[in-house]
């Protein structure tokens, strides 16, 4: 089974926004990587003052190793997300159930 993976991040989302129009390709790179270590579907959420981070990966071992890269480190902070203390990560094992949609 799948693990889906939420990962929350304070900083500078005006920042995080304009990077995903100015920064695209170094985004697209970083999931090509990321589906190559296991990453199976990946998607962003904006909130006030934060990011989340909706992944599901093959396991969390894989997006473990994946994200302690220092240069996926980097690039985060790069784009406004404030690396000084560490992101909430929540990660559960994917099940079906009868209202899933």
């Amino acid at each position: 089974m799948s693990v889906l993976i939420a990962t929350r991040f304070t900083g500078d989302t005006a920042a995080f926004t304009s990077s995903l129009t100015e920064r695209a390709g170094e985004y697209r790179e970083i999931a090509d990587r990321a589906k190559a270590a296991g990453a199976l579907h990946h998607q962003f959420a904006v909130g006030d003052g934060f990011v989340v981070i909706m992944d599901e990966w093959e396991t969390q071992d894989a997006f473990r190793t994946f994200f302690a890269d220092p240069e996926l480190q980097g690039f985060i902070a790069s784009v406004g997300g404030d690396t000084s203390a560490p992101p909430q990560v929540l990660a559960g094992e994917k099940i079906d159930s009868p209202d899933k949609f």
